[in-house]
């Protein structure tokens, strides 16, 4: 199947994969190489290091215009983890690029950054990001080494679900929940929209392909805890771009019980431990805050307004309508601090 430049929507169901899960419950990280692509945005760059830490050989894949970041990591690596990591240009509406990449790779870490020269959400961004996953997805298909891919999308790809009210008004949301594309569109959540297609694009080809798929729905992802006295900030690098796109629609996530927000550390411990537990399966929210007081919600406006909203006496805190429970469950024993000596 060759690859395309368009793709549509589909499904994917959170058992599906379960039946291609090899025996033994740890995936074995002796001699593996693994790809992640896009490297150059926060979460990408992070991925590298702490996968080159646990004696992964990785190949780093990123947009040309990023290139000396990576470089620079090269060069501030010591003994095997300069010799363990290579770095690749990959375009990712080019499928052949893609294929170079994956080449000799077990596995696939996906992130999707903009492109250099589109890299706001709008209504254009839904096409360009279903495109890159149908590619990547075709490539992985087309990569006979490759066993698993770790898709990382987006909680808005759950929680505007079909209610009357959207931002899942009425019931509780967790992975068996899809955002409604029709209401996307209808509001102009264009994060939501391309998220939702893109994920959907790609577990309909994962299943049609034979493709063993793991998907992190990851909340809006932080630099930093946002409990702590000193503000949050928003995960630097080609992330930012995202930050304002993500909250739109803030207040009717907030008031609804499912804003939620996930530090930088946590979302790269989630994406290995999902990898490497081979009894890993479907969709998994991944978060480790939930915004549903005023206290915390002052805290994550104070990032991204010039002006910082003024405190006042709102005491409420909202039901939390979202769960991630399956992913918790799934780190209870992962050990992130683990390193090759």
């Amino acid at each position: 199947m060759a690859p395309q430049e368009s793709g549509g929507g589909g499904g994917g169901s959170d058992n599906g994969m379960k039946n291609q899960l090899p025996n033994s419950s740890v995936m074995s990280r002796e001699q593996k190489t693994v790809g992640v692509m896009d490297a150059s945005g926060s979460l990408g760059s992070e991925l590298v290091k702490k996968l080159l830490q646990r004696g992964y050989f990785v190949h780093a894949a990123l947009q040309s215009h990023s290139k000396g970041k990576l470089q620079s990591m090269k060069v501030q690596c010591t003994g095997d983890e300069k010799q363990n990591l290579k770095i690749f240009h990959a375009d990712l509406l080019d499928y052949h690029s893609i294929l170079d990449t994956l080449s000799g790779c077990s596995a696939l870490f996906y992130i999707f950054e903009p492109p250099f020269e589109h890299p706001i959400y709008d209504e254009h961004m839904a096409d360009i990001e279903v495109r890159a996953a149908h590619n990547v997805l075709e490539a992985c298909a087309q990569t006979p080494t490759i066993e698993k891919v770790i898709f990382t999308s987006s909680a808005t790809a759950v929680v505007w679900t079909d209610t009357r009210d959207g931002a899942s008004s009425y019931c509780d949301v967790d992975e068996k929940s899809w955002s409604d594309i029709n209401f996307c569109k209808k509001f102009k959540l264009w994060h939501a929209l391309s998220k939702t297609l893109a994920e959907k694009t790609a577990w309909a080809l994962a299943m049609d392909r034979g493709v063993s798929m793991v998907s992190v729905n990851g909340g809006l992802l932080l630099d930093n805890n946002l409990r702590k006295t000193s503000a949050a900030h928003p995960a630097a690098n080609n992330s930012i771009q995202s930050f304002p796109s993500y909250l739109k629609g803030a207040a009717e996530m907030y008031e609804n019980g499912v804003l939620v927000a996930v530090d930088l550390w946590f979302l790269v411990d989630a994406h290995i431990c999902i990898f490497e537990e081979v009894s890993s399966y479907g969709r998994y929210l991944c978060f480790n805050h939930v915004i549903n007081c005023h206290k915390d919600a002052v805290k994550l406006a104070s990032m991204f307004m010039s002006s910082p909203p003024q405190s006042s006496e709102d005491t409420r805190v909202y039901p939390q309508r979202i769960s991630n429970k399956k992913l918790n469950e799934l780190m209870v024993n992962f050990n992130g601090q683990f390193q090759l000596h």
